[in-house]
């Protein structure tokens, strides 16, 4: 299983969406509190190439974006693949 990263806030409800997902799935992941970090959080804009929304999420080296770009790859199917790869 791909090692997801993922760049959260406190008190972001998409965030604790995004990692209540991840959880239900059994994923690993690094879970980096960026909310009140500005070294983490201008590495996450960084690495994802200029998204500045909570959360950001990366799939191995793969950003695939935040919750709703991970809702919608659930919704299709596609994100238990890219999990697995």
């Amino acid at each position: 299983m791909a090692h997801v990263t993922i760049y959260t806030r406190a008190f972001c409800p998409y965030c604790s969406r995004a990692l209540s997902l991840l959880k239900q799935k059994g994923v690993k992941m690094t879970h980096i509190d960026a909310g009140m970090d500005a070294q983490k959080k201008a590495e996450m804009i960084q690495k994802s190439g200029g998204a500045r929304t909570f959360p950001q999420i990366f799939i191995g080296d793969l950003h695939i974006g935040g919750c709703d770009e991970m809702m919608a790859l659930e919704r299709a199917g596609k994100l238990d693949p890219l999990l697995a790869s």
